[in-house]
């Protein structure tokens, strides 16, 4: 299953209504950047949620095998900015507060799943890129 069809799915179950692929890409554009010119990248997501470096045992989990570590609404405020929550909300057709409580139940299993294989380390770049965000950690 590829990023958007997961991303897609994942959205779906926690909000409630039928999304289409293109309205999901939007929405998480929003929060990595990509905005309306499309596309967004889930590793720049996870770089920004690095950058916090008050996340770095649950981001790990996400990453990791293991169980994931969950988060609240309150944490996902933190994480963006008001822009970027609004721009997803928007997209949604939601407001920011239920847009953040969805953010905090489907980050983690995006990011968990994305992991796996190897797809998300690339993305962040490769093992090296991935030592230098844990290196925020600490």
């Amino acid at each position: 299953m590829d990023l958007v069809s997961l991303a897609t799915d994942l959205l779906v179950q926690n909000v409630g209504k039928n999304l289409d692929s293109e309205t999901v890409v939007k929405a998480l554009g929003a929060l990595s950047g990509g905005g309306e010119s499309g596309g967004f990248d889930l590793g720049k997501i996870v770089s920004q949620i690095s950058s916090n470096g008050m996340l770095g045992d649950v981001l790990d989990s996400w990453l990791g095998d293991g169980e994931n570590k969950p988060i609240d609404h309150h944490t996902v405020k933190n994480m963006f900015d008001d822009n970027q929550l609004d721009g997803f909300a928007s997209s949604l057709g939601m407001d920011k507060d239920s847009a953040s409580s969805v953010l905090a139940d489907v980050l983690p299993n995006l990011i968990d799943k994305s992991s796996s294989g190897g797809s998300l380390l690339d993305s962040v770049g490769g093992l090296e890129g991935a030592m230098d965000m844990m290196k925020k950690f600490f």
